[in-house]
């Protein structure tokens, strides 16, 4: 048997308030919609891990999705011009990757990042 997909799933009481920030800031492509669910996705092939961790890496708490991008300034900017505050970073870590947090508009935590 192998694992084909794995899907975060995010509760929400407005599905849509999520599209500000994943389509319209991380580029996702909305999917799927059945009103009660909203599904967006990347236009590449992606690798899926799932993390189990006690915190986030240098004293920050574990965000509940941490997404890696190939420009970690450009998801800055967006992130900015739309004024959502910055909880943590931009900061380069010891294990290789440039990072900050972010709250999504459901208030999730989420770890954008890039490979260095």
């Amino acid at each position: 048997m192998k694992v084909k997909r794995i899907i975060a799933n995010i509760a929400a009481p407005d599905p849509a308030s999520a599209d500000s920030f994943y389509r319209d800031i991380l580029g996702l492509e909305l999917v799927m919609d059945h009103g009660w669910i909203r599904t967006y996705a990347g236009s590449a092939e992606m690798n899926v891990q799932v993390s189990v961790a006690a915190e986030g890496g240098s004293g920050t708490e574990v965000p509940h999705l941490s997404i890696e991008v190939d420009d970690l300034d450009e998801a800055l900017r967006r992130v900015q011009a739309a004024n959502l505050p910055i909880a943590y970073g931009p900061a380069s870590e010891p294990w290789g990757v440039r990072r900050f947090y972010v709250r999504d508009p459901l208030g999730r935590m989420v770890n954008i990042l890039q490979h260095v």
